[in-house]
């Protein structure tokens, strides 16, 4: 028996990362997922690699391997009527929707005077605007489904503590602290709690393999300090642990669960 028998979950970003672990984490518990992913480039000033095509044919498999259903479709969660028919046609092929894991999102860097507009407006329209669009997407089926369940926003230890170089990321994380308190309120009636988890450095392509965050460490040091030196890196089953106990806990809604290795508190 499985964690999650019977359940099925969306999961935005599902091609790699924290989107991928969780959907194979999920499937390995029982439940069927819904997936969405851009698979390629979001925007020019990015400076880790995107996720690829491959990446969610690998997800797919890897999924498919636990045993698990999957319906994942190439798509960027800025467009809503994208979000609305996958969320759609998920919840038709698997009967329900229970679980919302809103993981898609892309960061840049800059100082806030020297940023461009693309650098500040793309980040916030893909982060929060697009979280947005995934929450409107997939609630009402929830709702029509009446099974309660959990939404978890994947935040940022930047959504509790701006950093230096960071204004558009930070300014996105801290909006979806505000977006999930106020649907934890509205949707708490409903047998539906909404949580955001705040993580610090994970092991990722976008955590590890960005050139502008090693020279932004190298620069302003002294905000990016952790009180676990020995740990500097997340594991990805580190994150996906909390998800699943946010999605299983009956009395947890409005949290902020930090997986930060004490960053925000120095």
């Amino acid at each position: 028996m499985g964690r999650f028998d019977g359940q099925v979950v969306y999961i935005s970003g599902i091609a790699r990362g924290q989107g991928r672990n969780h959907a194979i984490r999920f499937a390995r518990e029982g439940a069927a997922v819904i997936g969405i992913d851009v698979a390629g480039p979001v925007v020019d000033h990015a400076t880790y690699p995107p996720a690829t095509e491959d990446d969610l044919a690998e997800t797919i498999a890897l999924v498919e391997a636990e045993g698990g259903e999957i319906l994942a479709r190439r798509g960027d969660i800025r467009d809503l009527a994208f979000q609305e028919q996958l969320a759609a046609d998920g919840a038709a092929r698997f009967g329900r929707l229970d679980h919302v894991v809103a993981n898609a999102g892309i960061l840049t860097w800059g100082l806030v005077w020297e940023m461009t507009e693309a650098q500040f407006s793309d980040v916030v329209d893909v982060n929060l605007v697009g979280t947005w669009k995934t929450l409107k997407a997939t609630i009402p089926q929830m709702l029509e489904a009446r099974n309660g369940g959990s939404i978890t926003i994947m935040s940022s230890v930047a959504g509790l503590k701006a950093m230096p170089v960071q204004a558009s990321y930070s300014a996105s994380k801290f909006g979806l602290r505000g977006l999930a308190q106020t649907a934890a309120k509205e949707l708490g009636p409903k047998h539906i709690r909404v949580n955001t988890v705040h993580p610090y450095a994970v092991d990722t392509p976008m955590g590890l393999n960005d050139t502008s965050a090693r020279q932004a460490f190298q620069d302003w040091g002294m905000h990016f300090p952790a009180l676990l030196p020995y740990h500097p890196v997340a594991a990805l089953d580190e994150l996906t642990d909390a998800v699943f106990y946010l999605a299983s806990a009956p009395s947890v809604t409005g949290a902020e669960f930090q997986i930060d290795m004490g960053h925000s508190k120095v």
